[in-house]
């Protein structure tokens, strides 16, 4: 039946997925934008949960329980800092996906929602990085069959359009 990819626009933390992506810095112990919100909607016992990681490099990514999201599972991969594209930042952000998506897939999880890693605070640009995420995605449907369907989250219309149109 293959993969389901699609766009969405809201809150990611509402999702009742097997798993969503946490767009998290290196100490994994939250911050802004989708970090800190997964942090509040997950509670206190995802910090305490991640702490124990001793956090995770740029491109890489670690999974944990959701506690008390609609999520089961949160696996957080932390993104590229934009600095011009000179800097191996769009093979980080592509390791992003593509190492979530293996986490995912190796935990037999079905249904995965993955927020625009790196388009907030980060800087990178939202038409290259919404290609990446699809292309990442696309090649993850072939190789994991067990994924049924991968949701791409965009937190405003303007997100929510340019994935659309990288999905096209």
């Amino acid at each position: 039946m293959g993969t389901t990819i699609r766009a969405w626009q809201g809150d990611i933390t509402t999702l009742a997925v097997d798993a969503i992506v946490n767009a998290a810095n290196s100490s994994l112990l939250g911050g802004g934008g989708v970090d800190g919100a997964i942090h509040r909607a997950a509670g206190p016992e995802l910090r305490a949960h991640c702490a124990g990681l001793g956090g995770c490099p740029t491109g890489e990514a670690r999974i944990t329980p959701g506690f008390r999201l609609p999520a089961r599972h949160v696996i957080h991969t932390v993104g590229p800092v934009w600095r011009g594209g000179q800097d191996g930042e769009a093979a980080a952000l592509a390791a992003c996906y593509r190492n979530s998506l293996q986490l995912a897939a190796a935990h037999a999880l079905r249904t995965l929602a993955l927020p625009a890693i790196s388009c907030g605070a980060y800087g990178f640009p939202l038409q290259e990085a919404a290609r990446i995420a699809v292309t990442e995605c696309r090649a993850a449907a072939e190789r994991y069959p067990s994924l049924e369907e991968i949701v791409l989250v965009a937190f405003d219309p303007q997100l929510k359009a340019t994935l659309d149109d990288a999905l096209a």
